[in-house]
C-alpha cells in the first residue's frame, strides 16, 4: 500500500487555507516529497508525516512557489538526527539552487545527492526505494520545468508448485523469494525458480505549471493516480492559461481521459480561485473519477493480487 497526502494545493502564493504545492508519498515507511513550497514543514507536522525517513525529493521547477519551503526543511531533516544520503532530484538550476542553501544552512548530518536534469527511465541508488522505477518529461512553462511518473514495481508472489518441481530445498526458499541467488551444497539457485509471474506495480503521475502537451497521456498512461495542475477552473479563463503557461481544470480532465488513468487529483489551484468544488463539473463532465485537492487531503493506493 501507498499513502499520500497533499501537503499543498495552492499556486503562486500561500493563504490563509491553502499552502503552496507539495504531495508527500510514503511508501514502506520511507517517504518522497514532490516540490516543496511555502507550509509544507506545517502541512506535515499536522498529518505526522516525520522528517527523518525523507530519502528523496522531486523539484518540478525553480520558481518559489515550489522550493521557498525547501530552506527550512533541509534544516529540519538534520535536526531530525538523519544521517543517511538524501537525493534531490530537478530540473537545470537545481545543483545552484541547492548549493544556494547551504550557504544559509551551512551544517548537514547528511549528505546530499543531486539529480540534475535527468531524462527517461532511471532508478535512484537507495536500498530502501530499489522497487522504485522514476519517469521524467519535460514541460512547457515560463522555466524549465519537469514532470515524474513514479512506478513502484511489486516483487514476483512465491509459486509453491515451482519450487517444488525444481527441487528447491526449503530452507531456501525466503531467501530466492527475497531476490538472492543462492549456491547450495554445490547447486546454484536462482528466483526465478521459485517465482511465478509479474504482478503489477502501482504508478503516481504528476504534472504541474505546463501547458497540456500531446506528449502527457502517453506518459501518464494507465496510472493509477494522475496529479495535474488546475490553475483555473473556469473555462473563460483560457486566454489567462495560455499566457502564464498552466491549464483549466477541463485541459486536466482531458489529459486524465486521454491517459486513461484511474484517478485524477486536481491541485496547484489560483488564488483567485476561491472554490474549485464550483467549477469541478468542467472536470468530472470529461473525467468523472476527479477529486478536487485540499491541503493535507489523504489517499490510499493498493497494490492488486
Amino acid at each position: 500500500m501507498i499513502d499520500l497526502v497533499l501537503l499543498g494545493c495552492g499556486g503562486n502564493v500561500p493563504m490563509p487555507n491553502r499552502y503552496l504545492s507539495s504531495l508527500f508519498i510514503n511508501y514502506q515507511g520511507r517517504k518522497i516529497l514532490i516540490d516543496c513550497g511555502e507550509g509544507t514543514q506545517v502541512s506535515m507536522k499536522i498529518k505526522n508525516c516525520g522528517f527523518k525517513n525523507i530519502d528523496l525529493i522531486c523539484i518540478t521547477h525553480l520558481h518559489g512557489d515550489h522550493i521557498i519551503g525547501l530552506i527550512g526543511l533541509l534544516s529540519t531533516i538534520g535536526n531530525s538526527s538523519r544521517t543517511e544520503d538524501l537525493t534531490i532530484i530537478g530540473p537545470v538550476g537545481i545543483l545552484k539552487i541547492i548549493n544556494a542553501i547551504r550557504v544559509l544552512v551551512p551544517y548537514l548530518p547528511y549528505n546530499i545527492n543531486i539529480i540534475e536534469n535527468p531524462r527517461g527511465n532511471f532508478s535512484i541508488i537507495n536500498k530502501y526505494l530499489k522497487d522504485l522505477e522514476i519517469s521524467t518529461l519535460e514541460l512547457e512553462h515560463s522555466t524549465e520545468c519537469i514532470g515524474y511518473s513514479f512506478y513502484f514495481r511489486r516483487k514476483s508472489k512465491f509459486n509453491i508448485e515451482k519450487a517444488i518441481n525444481n527441487n528447491v530445498p526449503k530452507v531456501l526458499w525466503q531467501k530466492l523469494q527475497s531476490g538472492q541467488n543462492i549456491i547450495y551444497n554445490e547447486t546454484k539457485y536462482t528466483p526465478d525458480m521459485v517465482l511465478g509471474d509479474n504482478r503489477k506495480g502501482i504508478k503516481v503521475s504528476f504534472i504541474t505549471d505546463t501547458r497540456p502537451l500531446s506528449s502527457i497521456p502517453d506518459f501518464i498512461k494507465d496510472s493509477d493516480l494522475f496529479v495535474c495542475e488546475a490553475m483555473y477552473g473556469d473555462d473563460l479563463e483560457i486566454s489567462k492559461a495560455i499566457k502564464n503557461k498552466h491549464m483549466t481544470f477541463r485541459e486536466a480532465a482531458n489529459l486524465a481521459k486521454l491517459g486513461n488513468v484511474n484517478k485524477l487529483l486536481l491541485t496547484h489551484f489560483s488564488p483567485s480561485l476561491e472554490d474549485p468544488y464550483f467549477y469541478k463539473n468542467n472536470a468530472t463532465s470529461i473525467f468523472e473519477n476527479t477529486i478536487i485537492g485540499e491541503d493535507r487531503l489523504e489517499l490510499k493506493l493498493n497494490f492488486l493480487d
